[in-house]
């Protein structure tokens, strides 16, 4: 399994990124299943529906997410709200960062992102061009 976060979900959809191509890739034809936060959909809502004034694309990339995704939206919980704050203090990370990585954990799916700051450059998360993909 296959959790993206809401940089690699925006990135599929945006063709300037410089990981657009990767990222679409990863989204259209998955090397797997793919998961999702329930926090990702509101996160893509705001950066391309309001951050970036494309409130139709933002509907859109939500609506893939949610079809590639089907049940496999995880929803936060007392337990992973816990395990986020933990995360979030020892990684010095932000409880968004933290989440996804706590929920990677959880369910043993591979975190992707583009935040190589804060994710990839801890080995919290692989970028979605990672030569590992099957």
């Amino acid at each position: 399994m296959w959790l993206l976060d809401a940089s690699v979900w925006v990135a599929s959809g945006t063709p300037a990124n410089r990981w657009h191509e990767s990222a679409s890739k990863l989204v259209r034809k998955p090397p797997g299943p793919l998961g999702a936060i329930d926090l990702t959909l509101y996160e893509v809502a705001n950066v391309v529906g309001v951050r970036d004034r494309k409130p139709d694309a933002a509907r859109a990339l939500t609506q893939v997410l949610r079809r590639r995704c089907r049940d496999r939206v995880v929803t936060l919980d007392a337990e992973l709200l816990d395990v986020t704050l933990e995360l979030a203090a020892e990684h010095g990370l932000s409880a968004y960062d933290a989440s996804y990585v706590a929920v990677a954990r959880r369910t043993g799916w591979q975190l992707v992102s583009i935040d190589i700051r804060d994710l990839v450059s801890k080995g919290l998360a692989v970028t979605p061009d990672a030569a590992d993909y099957p």
